[in-house]
């Protein structure tokens, strides 16, 4: 199995869309074999489904996500664990210990009610309904 993760210093990157990184594991017998940090080539929003899927990932742990990527993933096959939030590699083991905190309705939705001007951060406010976004 391979696990990404979105990524930044250690963290799971909050903005699916605007992730730089992901730091991809090997999993064999429930255990980590592997990892490494892939750049995205400066790739967003719905190409980084692409990006997954050329990285043979099967699952991804990420912050917020919007309904758009969430679909492109699902057409990839690829398991979805958003509103996760840490360190990137506790969360990782917490997933293969079948003890990760993610929420399974996370959504980012709200992409037209802000300009993405760089002061805008999915999961640092308070969506209503959105699970933090």
């Amino acid at each position: 199995m391979r696990i990404a993760v979105t990524y930044a210093n250690g963290e799971i990157f909050q903005h699916f869309g605007r992730t730089e990184q992901f730091k991809v594991y090997d999993v064999a017998d429930g255990k980590v074999t592997h990892s490494e940090v892939v750049g995205t080539n400066g790739q967003g929003h719905g190409a980084l489904a692409g990006v997954l899927q050329q990285l043979h990932a099967d699952v991804l742990v990420c912050g917020g996500i919007g309904g758009g990527a969430q679909a492109a993933l699902a057409a990839a096959g690829i398991r979805l664990y958003g509103g996760a939030s840490g360190s990137a590699d506790a969360a990782v083991e917490a997933l293969l210990a079948g003890q990760l905190a993610y929420d399974p309705d996370v959504h980012c939705d709200h992409h037209g009610e802000h300009h993405h001007d760089g002061e805008h951060h999915c999961g640092e406010h308070h969506c209503a309904g959105n699970g933090g976004c």
